[in-house]
C-alpha cells in the first residue's frame, strides 16, 4: 500500500514539474530567440514595428559568378561557403514607416512613393543607428546587417542562375532599367523610381526585391575573395568602402544580378541606397 501512494506520489509530482516548465514566463527582455526552427511558428516572426523575418538554413553554396556568365566582373570569383547556422532575414527592404517609426523622420527623395515603398537616400552609417535604436526597442543585440555572403546564400535560395527566376530579369519580377536587360533578354519598363516592397514575387525561399528596387547595405568591407573555401566569412577586417548588393530602381539587369558586387564610401547617401535587417549570433563576430 505504502509502495503504491509513493509511486502516485512521483507521477503527480512529475505531471507538476513538467506543467510548470511548459508554462513558464518569457524572462524580462527575452523577446527573440534564434535558434533551430523545432516547427513551423519558429521559422518566421514579425518584431513590434512590422519587420518580418523569415529564418535561413544553415547549408553550402558557391559564391561568385562562372568565368562565362554574362556581364560578370572580376570581383566575383566563384568559391564553396558554408553558411554554419541558420539566421534570420527580413522578407522585405526596409520601408520608410518602419524608418520613420525608429528614427523619426524620412530622408527618403520619393517620399511621396508612400510608407510601404523603401527607405532610401540612408547610408551605412545611419543604418548602423537604425540598427541600434532597433535593439533597444526589441531588448536584443541581434539585430544587425546581413553579411555579404548571407546576403548572396539567401538571394539565391538554392539557385545558380544569374537571378533567381533565371537567365533573364523580367520588369515584371523586379523594379530596375528595363532598357537595358541582359544579352538576349527582352526590354521592359523603366519606372525611374522606387515602388513598395513586395510588389513582384519572391524567392524560394521568400525574401522579395533581393533583385532591384533599392541596392542594399550589407556589413562587410569591401575587398578581394578568398581563394579557397570558407566557412561564415565576414569580409576584410578594414577597408574604405562598404559592401552593397541587388542593384536598384536605376541599374541595368546586369548590376542586380545575384552575384554582382557594387560597394559605397560608409557615410554615402543616395536615393538608390537602402538596405534590409537580419538578426542572428553572427554579430558576435561582427563587433
Amino acid at each position: 500500500m505504502l509502495v503504491r501512494r509513493y509511486q502516485f506520489a512521483v507521477v503527480l509530482l512529475c505531471i507538476l514539474i513538467s506543467f510548470s516548465c511548459a508554462t513558464a514566463p518569457q524572462k524580462p527582455g527575452e523577446k527573440i530567440q534564434v535558434a533551430e526552427p523545432a516547427g513551423p511558428s519558429e521559422k518566421s516572426f514579425t518584431n513590434s514595428i512590422g519587420m518580418k523575418f523569415v529564418m535561413i538554413p544553415a547549408g553550402t553554396f558557391m559564391m561568385g559568378s562562372l568565368s562565362n556568365e554574362p556581364k560578370r566582373d572580376s570581383d566575383e570569383r566563384q568559391h564553396r561557403v558554408i553558411i554554419g547556422k541558420p539566421f534570420y532575414i527580413q522578407t522585405t527592404e526596409v520601408t520608410q514607416g518602419q524608418w520613420r517609426e525608429i528614427m523619426g523622420n524620412n530622408p527618403s527623395d520619393f517620399k511621396n512613393c508612400g510608407d510601404d515603398c523603401p527607405v532610401e537616400k540612408v547610408s551605412w552609417n545611419d543604418c548602423q543607428e537604425f540598427i541600434r535604436k532597433l535593439n533597444r526597442q526589441e531588448g536584443t543585440n541581434k539585430y544587425r546587417l546581413p553579411t555579404e555572403a548571407e546576403w548572396e546564400y539567401a538571394c539565391r535560395a538554392g539557385t545558380d542562375t544569374p537571378f533567381y527566376f533565371g537567365d533573364c530579369l523580367s520588369t515584371d519580377q523586379a523594379n530596375y532599367d528595363g532598357n537595358n536587360p541582359m544579352p538576349g533578354c527582352s526590354r521592359g519598363e523603366y519606372r525611374k523610381r522606387t515602388v513598395p516592397v513586395g510588389s513582384f514575387p519572391p524567392n524560394a525561399w521568400g525574401l522579395y526585391d533581393m533583385h532591384g528596387n533599392v541596392w542594399e547595405w550589407c556589413q562587410d568591407w569591401y575587398g578581394d575573395y578568398p581563394s579557397g573555401h570558407v566557412t561564415d566569412p565576414i569580409g576584410p577586417s578594414s577597408g574604405e568602402f562598404r559592401v552593397l548588393r541587388g542593384g536598384s530602381w536605376f541599374s541595368y539587369a546586369r548590376r542586380a544580378r545575384s552575384a554582382n558586387r557594387y560597394w559605397g564610401g560608409p557615410g554615402g547617401r543616395f536615393n538608390r541606397f537602402g538596405f534590409r535587417g537580419a538578426l542572428g549570433d553572427v554579430v558576435d563576430k561582427l563587433e
